[in-house]
């Protein structure tokens, strides 16, 4: 028997999951995503990337401020689903909607927990240079994805993988895993299994104070940053009051002090080796290859990066 579902999300990850959802034989009852936003001038309102694409298939899209209050439970209770998914939403789940009966509330993850608990696991795993990573689907509880798990799968990180390669790959790896979920559910033949709290680390949410590119790294350490932290907030130094955002960069085994331009070709070291840009940012203006940069703006051999 086909299984009635509400979808919470928010970002883009969250489409390939939906779509494969809404191709089953499942129906989406309703959508939940994060309330429309007005742009940085005021000018525009930004939906989200869920709102967007529920509206283009149909769906009852809701996006309160608040969930823990009577009209939320009461909706609840009227679409009466048998399982709630959460991808992305961000917003935490009060009690009191977990606590209706005969709901399956179930979070896909991209972690494998109980490692990267928490708002940023892709940007994490990336960061610490993990080797692998995956999908975790588990139960909702209370505390911060906590939950006993479903199913599981792993995927190997990459040397090429950034966050949007691999927020893709789980994305698509998510996709696979709900049909696998709801499937089990609906033939009753699932099983939870508990977390280890032993072993649980926290991905905590990326702060733009931590955007700013720390020279006394090793050269290893910034490009797993850079590719962890792009396109936002993206890691970024000061160069004549101008900030510039490192889009691309690669490990060089050229050696000098931290910070030091040791080419024409923006190699910069670093505590250990260095790093050689390969495309970057001046604040405002577009993304160049650092050959095109170098064309319109100097930075000379033997300057000191902050």
């Amino acid at each position: 028997m086909a299984l009635k579902l509400i979808f919470m999300g928010t970002p883009e990850f969250a489409l390939p999951i939906m779509e494969a959802i809404n191709h089953s034989s499942h129906k989406i009852a309703a959508v939940y995503t994060q309330a429309p936003k007005k742009s940085k001038r005021g000018q525009k309102i930004n939906v989200s990337p869920v709102h967007q694409h529920s509206e283009k298939l149909n769906l009852e899209v809701r996006y309160p401020e608040d969930l823990n209050n009577v009209q939320e439970i009461k909706f609840f209770e009227k679409i009466n689903p048998d399982v709630v998914i959460v991808v992305a939403y961000g917003k935490i789940l009060p009690k009191k909607i977990l606590d209706l009966k005969n709901i399956k509330f179930l979070n896909i993850h991209a972690s494998l927990l109980p490692k990267w608990r928490g708002a940023a696991p892709i940007q994490r795993s990336i960061i610490n240079m993990d080797k692998e990573t995956g999908i975790s689907i588990m139960k909702i509880l209370p505390k911060l994805d906590s939950g006993p798990i479903m199913l599981q799968e792993k995927i190997k990180i990459t040397n090429d993988d950034d966050y949007n390669s691999l927020s893709r790959k789980l994305s698509i790896l998510g996709s696979k895993l709900i049909l696998e979920t709801l499937n089990l559910i609906e033939k009753k033949s699932f099983k939870f299994i508990d977390q280890d709290e032993q072993l649980a680390t926290y991905a905590k949410k990326v702060n733009k104070d931590e955007a700013m590119v720390d020279w006394n790294m090793t050269a290893q350490q910034i490009v797993a940053k850079v590719k962890g932290l792009n396109p936002f907030p993206g890691v970024w130094f000061v160069h004549k009051r101008a900030r510039i955002k490192i889009i691309s960069a690669s490990v060089t085994s050229s050696r000098g002090n931290p910070g030091e331009v040791l080419d024409d070709e923006l190699t910069i070291a670093c505590k250990e080796n260095s790093i050689k840009i390969s495309m970057l940012q001046k604040e405002g203006k577009k993304k160049l290859t650092s050959k095109d940069f170098l064309i319109g703006y100097k930075i000379k051999k033997g300057e000191k990066l902050s």
